[in-house]
């Protein structure tokens, strides 16, 4: 069946944030998922300082009918700034089904917070709002530094693009690695980004003169299969071991070693879903070693074994 998508915007609504919903989840493909933009009301609502109003084609009825519901960033004065939800905001969220899935993206999660939905539990949003949510919302276990928080029922992610890094992750958990995949490449976007790497980045660029660990990143993603010492990859990019990880972690956010987990980690997974392979070899292939090694970091990671996961997400014959 259809997984219903409903995007609830509150005025002033980040017009960036709004989109990618629709972008991403209309590029898993026909039939997987129906988006439908809602508001508390029939009033147009506002984007922040993006110049336009928007129309939306439905109310707050969508929320009664969601399997997933979404709240984009947003200015909203009171959630944003009291830590208090006007009650036609409060009115639509009652709407919602108990067991519905609830994310938020960037500020989107100041309005969790001031229902109550985040107490207690771990969460993100952008960066440069955390001393107000803090402040606002003392109870919530916020974690500033990741993209994005998979807490099961409720998903928080941080600003802007880390959106689109929980709308992946939301479809390659529903989908398998095949369909996230397909659907990154639509919006030509990096394919999968690990909900705990930093916000932050320090230097995205290289400096004019100084080389990047990216050419290096390209060649071990060809190799993954075999054995990476850090001392190699700090070779191949001509480096020495201390400037290869201070300029890796500055590039990307992680040190070598945990994002070459993170891609051996992804190959296991597409290959548990696209080959016939027998699990010690899928171990073998992506570099994780045994059987043994590639089952503890899928429970780890996942919560179920290489068989469970191929269960789970390979698609049927």
């Amino acid at each position: 069946m259809t997984h219903v998508v409903a995007v609830l915007a509150l005025s002033d609504v980040i017009g960036y944030d709004l989109a990618i919903p629709s972008m991403v989840f209309g590029a898993a493909g026909p039939g997987r998922y129906d988006v439908r933009i809602c508001g508390v009301d029939a009033k147009p609502v506002r984007t922040y300082e993006a110049g336009y109003s928007l129309l939306l084609d439905h109310g707050p009825e969508a929320l009664a009918e969601a399997d997933t519901v979404i709240i984009p960033g947003t200015r909203i004065h009171g959630p944003r700034y009291d830590g208090v939800l006007p009650a036609e905001v409060g009115e639509a969220l009652a709407l919602i089904r108990p067991g519905t899935r609830i994310m938020s993206i960037c500020t989107g999660a100041f309005v969790l917070g001031a229902a109550g939905l985040l107490n207690g539990r771990p969460a993100t949003t952008h960066w440069a709002h955390v001393r107000e949510f803090r402040r606002l919302y003392p109870d919530v276990l916020l974690d500033e530094e990741v993209l994005f928080v998979d807490d099961g029922d409720v998903l928080t992610s941080a600003g802007l693009a880390a959106g689109i890094d929980l709308c992946l992750h939301v479809v390659r958990n529903d989908h398998g690695s095949e369909v996230a995949n397909h659907a990154a490449r639509y919006c030509v976007v990096p394919s999968w980004r690990d909900g705990g790497q930093r916000q932050f980045i320090e230097r995205p660029m290289p400096e004019i003169g100084e080389a990047s660990t990216a050419s290096t990143r390209a060649w071990a993603l060809e190799r993954l299969g075999q054995e990476l010492a850090l001392e190699t990859m700090a070779g191949h990019a001509r480096m020495s071991v201390r400037t290869f990880s201070r300029r890796f972690r500055a590039e990307t956010g992680v040190s070598p070693g945990k994002w070459l987990l993170q891609q051996r980690l992804e190959r296991a997974r597409h290959l548990l879903e696209s080959t016939d392979l027998a699990v010690d070899r899928v171990a073998t292939e992506s570099g994780l070693g045994t059987a043994a090694s590639l089952r503890q970091h899928l429970r780890t990671t996942l919560g179920v074994s290489p068989l469970g996961y191929r269960k789970a997400f390979r698609p049927p014959s």
